[in-house]
């Protein structure tokens, strides 16, 4: 073994502990920390034995373990912790070395660390990791941003442990400055929100209105991951819908209907918020997972409040077909809109994002990968200045096909009383990009009415604003005209 480690890490919980194992599988020596040094001992004489680790009992130790330049990766609970271990790290590193930043990291943090750990001299990255246990044990999509200084330091070992895809391409490139990539998965997590949403919507609806099994269901879902839809998410629901309990009943039907976050979907829906876009299928996504978690209320209400029974006479066959278009429309929404937020925000923070070298990140190893992330890159391979997913012919397309059964969907569901807000509110996005005049300028004149805010004239230059006294008692003041 090695006297000195290639790179070192603290953190040996369930994603740190097997990332460390996926880098010792690559040739690299790793060197180990935790802030309960007994886990160190349990990790170095239990999976990691006789294995290429250092393991360190101090801060000082794991840095002076390691080769110049030093690179320290943390794998630690978001917040506080991470700029505790920053502080404790400086003092042991020298100019150039370099502190990464494994965790789920909201992108504001990340900014601010970079600045301050580059005017120690140091370099920074922050980095996000996608794929759970087993993506950090043989493969996560990696998302790393920061120090550009830094990349080259770091670049073959990222590469080599993250998942691949057609040709061993590594689903893991520089990311961008700052809090970049940490931006990035925000947003993929955000996206992740909703696609396990519009699942969730497609299952209530087949459970409540179809009145099918979990069996059914799993055969369902089974066809679905062959095809178009083929994906991670669905593929692990299809295993869920089959997987029984110790009575032979299906396990999920036992899960209460409370939902948890960790806050990175609502992070997600705030930033678009602040920057303007308009990300309404991860945002209703969010507040979904926020009404299960009122499940009280939602007890009581269901006992006084009443709405349609679910019944349906048409045909299953169809209605199921009508399902996997609205998932795949709905699904393409998601996308779109969380693109156009990774653009707004490339304007906003000045960064140069790569978008489809992202969609080849998300390819493989993480949480949202599907076959269709393929057909993005080569829609921004093809047009690298695209505005919109759905201006390009391939996606404009599919969501034109899949519109007919989505709306049959939509109006079924809500004819019954079943919820459907992500389905529903994608839909409604759909049909508002594709509406040329859309009601605002009656908004503008309540504005200008109540508060003398102003409006444009549609036979006036854009940019040129006017104020109307309608109630004769108003003066010509005008407010000042800004946007928030």
């Amino acid at each position: 073994m090695k006297q000195k480690a290639d790179i070192g890490l603290i953190g040996l919980a369930v994603m740190g502990e097997n990332l460390v194992l996926n880098m010792e599988s690559k040739g690299f020596t790793v060197a180990v920390f935790n802030r309960t040094v007994e886990k160190v001992d349990h990790f170095i004489s239990g999976r990691g034995a006789g294995k290429n680790f250092i393991g360190a009992r101090s801060i000082e130790e794991l840095c002076n373990s390691l080769e110049r330049p030093r690179k320290v990766m943390m794998l630690v609970k978001a917040g506080k912790a991470v700029d505790d271990f920053i502080d404790l790290l400086i003092p042991h590193l020298e100019e150039g070395d370099i502190i990464i930043d494994g965790g789920n990291s909201h992108f504001p943090d990340t900014i601010r660390r970079t600045k301050y750990v580059e005017s120690k001299g140091l370099l920074y990255i922050g980095t996000g990791v996608s794929g759970g246990e087993e993506g950090a044990l043989l493969g996560p999509s990696m998302m790393p941003g920061g120090s550009p200084a830094a990349w080259p330091a770091v670049k073959d070992i990222f590469q080599a442990v993250a998942a691949k895809v057609e040709g061993d391409v590594p689903c893991c490139d520089w990311v961008g400055e700052d809090g970049a990539g940490h931006f990035v998965k925000m947003v993929h997590n955000g996206i992740e929100y909703g696609d396990m949403q519009i699942i969730n919507e497609a299952y209530q609806v087949m459970k409540d209105l179809l009145g099918m099994t979990a069996d059914e269901m799993h055969e369902v879902f089974k066809e679905w991951n062959k095809g178009d839809l083929d994906s991670y998410l669905i593929e692990i629901t299809r295993d869920i819908l089959a997987f029984k309990d110790e009575d032979g009943e299906p396990l999920v039907e036992k899960i209460l209907d409370t939902a948890g976050q960790k806050g990175t979907g609502k992070w997600t829906a705030v930033s678009a918020l602040d920057l303007g876009i308009p990300l309404t299928l991860i945002g209703e996504s969010v507040f979904a997972r926020c009404l299960s978690a009122q499940k009280d209320m939602r007890v009581l209400a269901s006992k006084s409040i009443s709405g349609p029974a679910p019944t349906f006479n048409g045909d299953r066959k169809q209605m199921i077909a009508d399902l996997k278009d609205a998932l795949f429309g709905a699904k393409i929404i998601s996308y779109a809109q969380g693109y156009n937020l990774m653009m707004e925000a490339a304007k906003e923070y000045n960064w140069n994002l790569n978008y489809g070298g992202i969609a080849l990140m998300w390819r493989g190893g993480c949480i949202i990968r599907s076959v269709f992330l393929g057909d993005i890159k080569k829609a921004f391979d093809n047009n690298p200045k695209l505005d919109n997913l759905l201006l390009d012919p391939y996606f404009k397309n599919i969501v034109e096909k899949a519109q007919a059964g989505w709306r049959r969907v939509c109006a079924a569901a809500l004819t019954n009383g079943i919820p459907v807000p992500a389905l529903t509110s994608a839909l409604c996005y759909f049909d508002g990009l594709r509406t040329e005049r859309l009601p605002a300028n009656l908004l503008q004149a309540q504005r200008d009415y109540f508060g003398a805010h102003t409006y444009e004239r549609i036979d006036k230059p854009r940019g040129e604003f006017f104020h109307t006294n309608w109630t004769g008692r108003g003066g010509d003041t005008a407010s000042t005209t800004y946007v928030v």
